[in-house]
């Protein structure tokens, strides 16, 4: 699809300490002191933790996804889409770990890059185009097609592998909205595009897609070959990174040989960051000032109330230092609150506040979608209402922004560079 901004996640958002701060260590006495490596250290768990729940209801999804290629029914490809939503709820509250840990950040984008152009992987409608001047490959159409040309090049597409998606399509010819694998490329196999704008309704894809003697829009065999590759590939990604936060894992390793401040310093990065510029700005202020519904992030099937809602309740978890997870268990520990309350009890109020009305704002969202609203119906031109509620949540979460940069000068952890968003700081560029 075509996109009127170019996505840039380089831009940043100085947060700027005095220079007195910024040359200032945090200083605590030798228990606190202590204290500070148990907060990094129970972070990291809640990473692990979360990781591995992430990880462990993908697995369900790709189980449910064979399940419904082996016996193609509107039963079970109902039950696939119900796992790709419960996939999505682990996973999300893990996106927090995110801008802090370098790891995370080169890895991310084979999960849950978006937005896509989908005519690279499927049949789309023919209101889609049928070219773009930035893509090459934008109807390639990889299901249809046993080769492609990428790069003035022929490749070989003749049997869809979890090789062939990450190494080949993903990113093919260098262009980011050529995403081939991770979630969204799941949630388009599974419900098709959404064509209905504004309006109500998600993506219908039919199951007959996946049926090779009922067999709708074509080539069902190559379709099935691609989601079930697209759906292992998931699992292998995340088995990846949920290994980096494990025990003796690369990510847990790098994290704590930083030090302390420095593992606090990448908590809160990351709440900022996540807060600021990727949530409140690229991924729901820029779609309400375009009211563009291809600007919601799980937009084949109009899930997109839930993907804010885990982000914000992520943020959150990391700055009580609590997770809840999917089975029930809680993993909890030593927190930045605790921490904060320990040097500006006030300000741990002001923020922990902040978070609980941010939720609640998100959850405001989540119930009107749940009421017969989605998400893209909200952000519509006209729906001053929907828009209100949506613009409701942005406003909160830049306030909670503005609490995590007083707790970077409290805690005196010098300048923290959180991600920033031409929506936010220079609208105007929007519309240029």
């Amino acid at each position: 699809m075509p996109f009127p901004l170019t996505r840039n996640p380089a831009r940043m958002l100085a947060i700027a300490a005095t220079a007195a701060l910024t040359a200032a260590a945090f200083i605590l006495p030798a228990r606190a002191e202590m204290d500070l490596n148990a907060i990094v250290a129970n972070y990291v768990d809640i990473g692990a933790a979360t990781y591995e729940d992430a990880l462990n209801t993908a697995k369900v999804l790709d189980g449910a996804i064979d399940a419904m290629i082996a016996a193609p029914s509107e039963a079970a490809l109902i039950e696939a889409r119900e796992a790709w939503k419960a996939a999505r709820v682990p996973y999300l509250q893990s996106e927090v770990f995110r801008f802090g840990n370098p790891m995370v950040d080169d890895w991310e984008g084979r999960v849950n890059s978006w937005p896509l152009d989908e005519g690279l992987i499927d049949y789309v409608d023919a209101g889609y185009g049928n070219e773009s001047d930035e893509n090459t490959l934008y109807t390639a159409n990889i299901i249809a097609n046993s080769s492609i040309e990428i790069n003035g090049a022929t490749v070989d597409a003749s049997v869809i592998t979890p090789g062939f998606i990450s190494k080949t399509l993903q990113e093919a010819g260098g262009i980011e909205a050529n995403v081939a694998s991770g979630y969204h490329a799941i949630e388009f196999l599974l419900w098709g595009q959404d064509l209905n704008g504004n309006g109500p309704g998600a993506g219908t894809r039919r199951y007959t897609d996946y049926d090779r003697e009922k067999c709708t829009g074509g080539n069902c065999d190559r379709r099935s070959q691609y989601l079930a590759a697209a759906s292992d590939l998931l699992v292998a990604d995340l088995q990846e990174m949920a290994d980096n936060w494990a025990t003796d894992g690369a990510a847990r390793k790098a994290l704590l040989e930083r030090g302390a401040n420095a593992g606090i310093s990448a908590i809160l990065t990351g709440m900022g960051s996540l807060s600021y510029g990727e949530l409140a700005g690229e991924r729901m202020k820029l779609g309400l000032l375009l009211h563009d519904p291809e600007e919601e992030q799980d937009c084949f099937s109009d899930n997109t109330h839930n993907s804010h809602l885990y982000d914000a309740v992520g943020i959150r978890n990391i700055y009580l230092g609590r997770y809840a997870r999917v089975d029930g268990r809680i993993v909890e520990g030593p927190s930045v609150s605790a921490l904060v309350k320990q040097t500006d009890d006030a300000l741990d109020t002001e923020l922990s506040a902040k978070l609980d009305a941010t939720v609640a704002r998100m959850e405001a969202v989540k119930a009107r979608a749940e009421a017969g609203e989605a998400y893209d119906q909200q952000i519509g031109e006209g729906n001053a209402e929907g828009n209100a509620a949506v613009q409701a949540a942005i406003d909160a979460l830049i306030d909670q922004t503005k609490s995590i940069e007083r707790v970077v000068t409290t805690l005196k952890l010098g300048e923290i560079a959180f991600e920033g968003s031409d929506s936010l700081d220079t609208p105007a560029k929007i519309f240029q």
